[in-house]
């Protein structure tokens, strides 16, 4: 009898620490807050023309996440893939890459790679080269746009007839009321940082132009980018928009949070799939 007295209090006590278990690392909810599932999202994904996957750098869940869309999205069919983190003129090197001609060692040598290559976006862009799909390198390079927010739109004017080719159309189509673009200059005071939403919007024209570039019928385009450029249907989806409202899109986006099980407001609208990832979550860099 004291046996099973001891057992039942054991049991009893363990009951809390056993419930505190579930220990998810993500969640998905859709653009109202509602919770989804990673099948849900994927269905909805499928129909779409382009996707917008916006990522926290340093994250590994949304990278993880990244390799699983495009992996399961590309079952069967083919893709285009795209990203943020390589420069337009790095697209040589970088299809050197995919048809075997250079190896790991040569395209760390000729592109510029970010420093968390290795482990965040290499396995995408080795997943294109299994596949035999396109990797286009989309974003201007970083030259040009710390010029842009230095000089504003003039510094683009005297780049060459090559370098232009690595930038989209000049002019560039700009509208400073973009809520995201006033909210950078609220951040700097409005003193002097005029120019900054300037060399943002340079960058997410640039990569929009280079997404309709590659975008080819029937496939799929999936593209890599920082959150804030494509949060709240702005920024490259506002170009992409803008020369191709005919296609079908979807944005995904990162936030943090302590508590998983409801979106919080701040949050809501900002994509049409929302990637909460536990805050606790220990950054790669």
């Amino acid at each position: 009898m004291r046996h099973f007295v001891f057992l039942l209090l054991v049991l009893l006590t363990a009951q809390p620490l056993l419930a505190q278990k579930d220990k998810p690392a993500y969640q998905l909810f859709t653009a109202n807050g509602k919770k989804t599932s990673y099948g849900k999202m994927m269905k909805t994904l499928s129909g779409k023309d382009i996707i917008l996957f916006g990522e926290y750098h340093n994250n590994a869940i949304a990278h993880w996440l990244q390799l699983e869309v495009t992996r399961d999205l590309g079952v069967n069919r083919q893709l285009v893939l795209g990203a943020e983190m390589f420069e337009a003129d790095n697209q040589e090197p970088l299809d050197r890459y995919l048809a075997g001609e250079i190896d790991a060692k040569g395209l760390d040598t000729l592109a510029r790679l970010w420093s968390n290559y290795k482990t965040d976006y290499a396995p995408l862009v080795n997943l294109a080269k299994e596949r035999g799909w396109p990797f286009i390198a989309t974003n201007i390079p970083r030259r040009f746009a710390s010029g842009v927010a230095q000089e504003g739109w003039p510094a683009l004017d005297s780049l060459s007839e090559l370098e232009k080719t690595w930038v989209a159309p000049l002019p560039i189509p700009y509208d400073p009321e973009l809520p995201g673009y006033k909210g950078m200059i609220e951040m700097m005071g409005g003193h002097g940082g005029e120019t900054f939403p300037m060399a943002q919007a340079s960058k997410d024209a640039t990569m929009g132009h280079f997404i309709l570039n590659g975008f080819q019928a029937g496939k799929p385009f999936i593209h890599y980018n920082g959150a804030y450029h494509s949060d709240n249907y702005e920024g490259i989806l506002w170009y992409l928009q803008r020369e191709r409202p005919d296609l079908r899109y979807a944005t995904i986006t990162t936030v943090t949070q302590a508590d998983l099980s409801r979106l919080d407001k701040e949050h809501l609208n900002r994509a049409d799939f929302i990637l909460v990832v536990d805050e606790d979550m220990t950054p790669t860099y």
